[in-house]
């Protein structure tokens, strides 16, 4: 999560310095990223539905497993769990 906030606060400053400037910051609109945002929330929904018409019981960590990784990417610092299941093996 740190990486995160860092990102952000740079993305702050660079704002900050290109407003000082007056300049225009060469970053997509905001409507585009809304956009790229719904692209990649509504390519979790098939996959949800699939789940809920047809549950496992295997799978009840599914959507932490699937759809968490795949919105925001592996954090920072957090270890793969196949690899973690395969060592304590």
């Amino acid at each position: 999560m740190k990486i995160y906030l860092v990102s952000l606060a740079a993305g702050l400053l660079v704002g900050v310095i290109y407003g000082v400037l007056d300049v225009r910051s060469p970053a997509p609109p905001v409507i585009a990223l809304v956009g790229l945002l719904g692209i990649l929330l509504g390519e979790q929904i098939p996959p949800l539905v699939r789940q809920w018409r047809q549950p496992e019981a295997a799978k009840v960590a599914w959507f932490g497993d699937q759809v968490k990784p795949h919105c925001f990417g592996q954090l920072p610092g957090a270890a793969d769990k196949s690899k973690t299941v395969k060592a304590d093996a």
